[in-house]
């Protein structure tokens, strides 16, 4: 992991506790964080989570000005490990498909391309229509990991957080990221006998 750290973007799409939950576990991993919130990312943590937005803030290393486009991570000679945008919204998507570029999440994903840095999209849409599907085919031809936070049944969950944990250390990682964790799949059925009969 370089010692100048992870991009995290946080859009206006549904599922701000992404993004929140990533922060506080790269803290906790003391990986260091560049944070850049869009307006409507605000707006969505006020919406759907207890967090205030300073208390988000705080969870970063460093936090970034949405519309400041001469900030560090604007330029590609700006060493960091990658980028994650969770969530991400379809216009966010569809800006760093085509490369418009006009705010720093978009800026700093094209970075991420150009340089050839991981850059993983924790996109938040559904039903999917052709715009989307057609922008996440291109950008995974780019190299570019498009993960959609679809949650896992085999560890049984039985809490919201315990969902939102299983993605957040699916997308670490994707990042080479490793966070300890017991919920990996380990061939064993739950709550039965592994010799039962199972049948596709």
């Amino acid at each position: 992991m370089s010692s100048t750290g992870l991009i995290v973007g946080i859009t206006g799409a549904t599922g701000a506790i992404y993004g929140v939950h990533l922060l506080e576990r790269l803290r906790e991993l003391e990986v260091p964080t560049h944070l850049i919130l869009s307006p409507w990312g605000k707006r969505t943590i006020e919406h759907e989570t207890s967090f205030t937005v300073k208390q988000v803030h705080d969870l970063a290393t460093t936090v970034e000005g949405y519309n400041d486009m001469g900030a560090t991570l604007s330029s590609g000679s700006f060493e960091t490990a990658g980028m994650v945008v969770a969530p991400c919204s379809m216009k966010t998507l569809a800006g760093i498909r085509v490369g418009l570029a006009d705010n720093l999440i978009a800026r700093a994903a094209d970075v991420a391309l150009k340089e050839r840095r991981r850059l993983v999209l924790v996109v938040r849409e559904t039903p999917l229509n052709q715009v989307h599907l057609k922008n996440m085919l291109e950008l995974a031809k780019m190299g570019v990991v498009i993960f959609p936070p679809v949650p896992s049944f085999y560890n049984r969950p039985t809490t919201l957080d315990e969902v939102v944990d299983y993605t957040t250390a699916r997308v670490l990682d994707q990042l080479d990221i490793r966070a300890p964790r017991d919920d990996r799949w380990d061939g064993v059925l739950r709550g039965r006998s592994n010799d039962s009969d199972v049948t596709g």
